[in-house]
C-alpha cells in the first residue's frame, strides 16, 4: 500500500491531489520553484523541498530533481498530476526503473497515445471510427497536397505530439496548404520538440465531447460518460459540462462503448480520457486520447460522486477500483469554468502580477479549486490559471444558475481576470439553450465585444431561463437584473 506520494506539480491539483491522500491517510511531498515558495500547495503538504529555480524547464521538467527528492523523501510513488510529465512516457519509465510508483498509465501506453498519428493507426485496427486524414507524418508537402486534394478542403494540419491547439492549422484552399504546413511544423517542433504533423479532415459543425475512462490491473474497464467541451477559444477549452446536451442515451452507450474498447486496444491502466469529435450529423470521430488526469475532472465527479484521484491511487496500488460498471445515469448536471489571469479587452493579452484580494464564491452547488490566496504572484513563467469553478444543479438551467451568481460573486483584485468574459457566455441564449459548437467564440465574437449585445443576450438568457415545464416562453415585461454588485469592481480590474 503506498504510504507517502511526490506530487510532482504545483498550483490547484497539487493541492487538489494532496487534499485527497490527506482523506486517505497516505503523506505527501511537495517540489516547488523559487517563485512557489509562498503557494498554497507548499504549505499544506507534510513535506516540501526547493527545486532550486523559476522556470519550468529548471524546476517541474527536471526529472533528475525530482526522482532525487523522491528518494531523499522515501515517498513511494509519485504523482504528476496533468502538464508538465504528466504525459512523458520516459520519466514515467524512470520512475518504475527506480523502483518507485508512478500513478498513471504505462509508459508504452503514454507513448503510444502521445502519438496521434500511432494513435489514429492504432485505432483504425481496433475498429475505432477516426476523423479521415492521414495515418502517417507528412514527409514530402507536394504529395501530401495531393492527398489533402482528395480528402478535401476545408482541412487541419495538426502535430503528431502534443496537443492544446499548438501546431494546428486550418486551411481552407489549396494556395494556403504549403505556408500551413510550414507553419504548423515550426510551432510543433518549438512547442514540443517534435516537428512532424498530419492531415486530418474538418469536422462541420463540430461538439468536442470526451469520455473519462477508469481501467485497473484486475480487467475492469469502464467509462463514467461524457463531458462536453466545445466552448474553446484557440482550440483551448474554457467551458466545460457533464452530462452534454447533444448525446441521447443511446449515442452515450455507444460512444461508452467505443471508448472502453480503444482504452483496451492500448492496454490502458488508471484514468484516462477518450476525445471525440462530433458532426451536425451525431457522426463521432476518435480525436485523441489523454493519458492522464484532466484540467476538467471535477464536472465528472460532481455528477457522478467518485474521487477520481482516488481511483488513480487505488489503482496503482494494485487495488480494483471501487466500481465495476460504467456510469451513464448521471446525478444532476455540473460546469466547469476555467479562470485565467488574461485581459478580455485586450486580445485576452497576459496579466501577471499580484493577487491584491482573492475571495471566491461559495454557496450552494459551487466548488472552487484554486492554488492561489491575496497575495501570490500570477508569473509569466507558468499557465496563468487562477482556479476552477465548478458549479452543480439538480438539472442543466440550475447549473447555469449558480454558475452565473458564482461568477457574479467572484472577487478578484490586481490583475484582470477571464470572468467578465465567462459572464457573457453564460448569459448568451445560443448556450444556454445548448446550441452550441467548437466554433461558438468565433461565430459570437461580435456580440461579445459590443455593450448593446450584451444587454440583449442578457435579456434573452433571462427569458430562456423562465421557460416553463412544458416549454412554453413566460415573457416579463423586465428582464432578469443579471448585474451583480461586484460588476463595476470587475470592470475596473487592472494591474497594480
Amino acid at each position: 500500500m503506498i504510504k507517502k506520494i511526490l506530487i510532482a506539480n504545483r498550483g490547484e491539483i497539487a493541492l487538489r491531489i494532496a487534499r485527497t491522500c490527506r482523506e486517505m491517510g497516505i503523506k505527501t511531498v511537495a517540489v516547488y520553484s523559487d517563485l512557489d515558495r509562498k503557494s498554497p500547495f507548499v504549505h499544506y503538504m507534510d513535506e516540501a523541498y526547493a527545486l532550486e529555480g523559476q522556470t519550468s524547464l529548471d524546476t517541474y521538467l527536471r526529472k533528475d530533481k525530482i526522482i532525487n527528492i523522491c528518494h531523499k523523501s522515501n515517498a513511494d510513488a509519485i504523482h504528476p498530476g496533468y502538464g508538465f510529465l504528466a504525459e512523458n512516457s520516459e520519466f514515467a519509465r524512470i520512475v518504475n526503473d527506480e523502483g518507485l510508483i508512478f500513478i498513471g498509465p504505462p509508459a508504452e501506453a503514454i507513448e503510444l497515445m502521445g502519438n496521434k498519428t500511432a494513435a489514429r493507426q492504432k485505432m483504425l485496427k481496433a475498429g475505432v471510427p477516426v476523423v479521415p486524414g492521414t495515418d502517417e507524418p507528412i514527409t514530402d508537402i507536394d504529395q501530401a497536397l495531393v492527398v489533402a486534394q482528395k480528402i478535401g478542403f476545408p482541412l487541419l494540419i495538426k502535430a503528431s505530439a502534443g496537443g492544446g491547439g499548438k501546431g494546428m492549422r486550418r486551411v481552407d484552399k489549396k494556395q494556403d496548404f504549403k505556408s500551413a504546413v510550414e507553419s504548423a511544423q515550426r510551432e510543433a517542433g518549438s512547442a514540443f520538440g517534435d516537428s512532424s504533423v498530419y492531415i486530418e479532415k474538418y469536422v462541420d459543425q463540430p461538439r468536442h465531447i470526451e469520455f473519462q475512462i477508469l481501467a485497473d490491473n484486475h480487467g475492469n474497464v469502464i467509462d463514467l460518460g461524457e463531458r462536453e467541451c466545445s466552448i474553446q477559444r484557440r482550440h483551448q477549452k474554457i467551458i466545460e459540462e457533464s452530462p452534454s446536451s447533444l448525446l441521447t442515451p443511446e449515442l452515450r452507450e455507444k460512444m461508452g462503448q467505443t471508448a472502453r474498447e480503444a482504452a483496451r486496444a492500448c492496454n490502458y491502466r488508471n484514468a484516462g480520457t477518450v476525445e471525440f469529435l462530433v458532426d451536425k450529423d451525431l457522426n463521432y470521430y476518435f480525436l485523441e486520447m489523454n493519458t492522464r488526469l484532466q484540467v476538467e475532472h471535477p464536472v465528472t465527479e460532481l455528477v457522478t460522486g467518485l474521487d477520481l484521484v482516488q481511483e488513480q491511487i487505488m489503482i496503482a496500488s494494485e487495488q480494483p477500483m471501487s466500481i465495476k460498471q460504467s456510469i451513464h445515469n448521471f446525478n444532476g448536471h455540473a460546469f466547469e469554468c476555467r479562470i485565467y489571469a488574461e485581459d478580455p479587452t485586450n486580445q485576452f493579452a497576459p496579466s501577471p502580477g499580484i493577487i491584491r484580494h482573492i475571495s471566491p464564491p461559495g454557496g450552494p452547488g459551487i466548488r472552487e479549486d484554486s492554488g492561489v490566496v491575496s497575495g501570490n504572484e500570477i508569473s509569466l513563467f507558468y499557465d496563468p490559471m487562477i482556479s476552477k469553478l465548478c458549479s452543480w444543479g439538480k438539472d442543466r438551467r440550475q447549473a447555469i444558475n449558480r454558475m452565473r451568481r458564482a461568477l457574479g460573486e467572484y472577487e478578484l483584485q490586481g490583475i484582470h481576470s477571464t470572468i467578465p468574459f465567462l459572464q457573457k457566455i453564460f448569459n448568451h441564449p445560443r448556450f444556454v439553450e445548448g446550441r452550441i459548437t467548437t466554433n461558438f467564440i468565433d461565430e459570437e465574437s461580435d456580440l461579445f465585444k459590443s455593450p448593446v449585445g450584451e444587454m440583449k443576450i442578457a435579456a434573452l438568457a433571462a427569458v430562456i431561463l423562465q421557460q416553463n415545464d412544458k416549454g412554453k416562453m413566460k415573457y416579463q415585461s423586465k428582464a432578469a437584473n443579471t448585474s451583480s454588485r461586484w460588476k463595476e469592481s470587475l470592470r475596473r480590474r487592472t494591474i497594480e
